[in-house]
């Protein structure tokens, strides 16, 4: 059996150099794999973030990055949200026990 490559660590890239990347791209003088190899990035990160300004920028449908940040905290405050009323809920039945 083939030996797995390591897992390169995640890394994190400033909207700055995301940016930066995109417009390489979109230039047309280097490919999308020409670009990630000279920068030593995925090339599925490359066209991520190339696709997601594509959206951005409207020339493709899909959630714009403002809505994906809104639906994440949207799911964040549901989920907070559900954790309290199943504390309340507990909380309700302890004390409806109590009184009887």
């Amino acid at each position: 059996m083939g030996k797995k490559k390591p897992r390169r660590p995640r890394r994190s890239f400033t909207p700055e150099f995301e940016a930066e990347i995109v417009g390489l791209c979109r230039r047309g003088d280097r490919s999308v794999g020409q670009v990630a190899r000279d920068f030593e990035l995925t090339e599925t990160a490359v066209r991520d973030w190339v696709k997601q300004a594509e959206v951005d920028a409207g020339e493709r449908n899909g959630l714009t990055s403002s809505e994906r940040e809104e639906l994440a905290a949207l799911r964040r405050e549901n989920r907070r949200l559900r954790e309290d009323v199943d504390v309340l809920k507990r909380a309700t039945a302890f004390f409806a026990k109590e009184t009887r």
